[in-house]
């Protein structure tokens, strides 16, 4: 792992920086594509599944896309260390006082790729003082890939053609039916309580941080997570929503921030598309 940074080190965080991210992430797509179609070619030794400590599966395409985006990243900047899910993890007191880091899950929604429906993901971001300032989410099995600057804008693309700008477009608590979005492989009994006190609604279920996506582009009106989630899981998909103007939130309204304590585990939050709406206490109302 890098070295902290240095304030003299940091540069401004702009379009220039995400293009050069931008090809990382799909250099690691088409390294983890690569491992697919070998598995689903009859090659039954290519995935290498693994089970971590937490009992989650790990594979070649987890690691491969790791190494990619690890090396990437410390050639763009190197004073800017690489925390990845698959990475060495340094203690809080080592970290604590960095300004900016790359924060990376190489592979999101490894149950998805196993699985075989293609709902996960690469992400990577840029941790500046807790908050993300840049992010990129790239779906390999259909090109689509979604970037953001907070408070710069967000874009969607397909196979690295010209982006879209998008835009949130969230509904309030307590208009029209909600649309919203969760997990589908960790719904857990919370949230199956809130959808049950809910009225008209319609959830839908996605793997990865594709949910955060589907926020930005207007496609849903929050997503409530009521439940654990790391760090390089949320970053990404945080900073292209507030690109694109929404915002995550823990349950007491205060912004999720990355880095704040020992280890990498967040608290429960919502993430939505409208910035204004008082999201912490709909789920008051609705939770149970």
């Amino acid at each position: 792992m890098s070295r902290a940074p240095s304030a003299e080190g940091a540069a401004e965080v702009g379009e220039g920086l995400l293009e050069a991210v931008r090809a990382i992430a799909r250099e690691a797509g088409r390294a983890i594509t690569r491992i697919e179609q070998a598995f689903r070619a009859g090659d039954a030794g290519a995935l290498d599944v693994q089970t971590k400590s937490d009992a989650s599966p790990l594979t070649a395409a987890d690691l491969a896309a790791h190494r990619i985006i690890a090396a990437g990243l410390a050639a763009l900047r190197p004073e800017w260390p690489v925390v990845s899910e698959e990475g060495a993890q340094l203690a809080f007191e080592e970290r604590r006082h960095w300004r900016r880091f790359w924060l990376v899950d190489p592979l999101d929604g490894t149950r998805e790729f196993l699985s075989g429906n293609g709902e996960y993901t690469v992400n990577i971001a840029l941790i500046g003082d807790g908050a993300p300032l840049l992010g990129v989410v790239l779906a390999p099995t259909t090109g689509l890939e979604y970037s953001g600057l907070a408070g710069g804008g967000a874009w969607r693309a397909r196979g690295g053609a010209v982006q879209e700008a998008i835009r949130v477009a969230g509904r309030l608590p307590g208009g029209a039916a909600l649309r919203l979005v969760g997990s589908r492989s960790h719904r857990g009994d919370s949230l199956d309580a809130l959808l049950a006190r809910m009225g008209p609604h319609e959830f839908v279920p996605m793997g990865s941080s594709l949910k955060f996506c589907v926020l930005a582009e207007g496609g849903a009106d929050v997503y409530p997570r009521l439940g654990p989630t790391s760090e390089w899981d949320t970053a990404a998909g945080h900073a292209v929503l507030l690109g694109a103007g929404g915002r995550v939130m823990r349950l007491d309204g205060t912004p999720l921030r990355y880095n704040a304590h020992d280890g990498w585990l967040n608290p429960d939050f919502i993430a939505c598309g409208d910035a204004e709406a008082d999201w912490p206490r709909w789920l008051r109302e609705h939770g149970g």
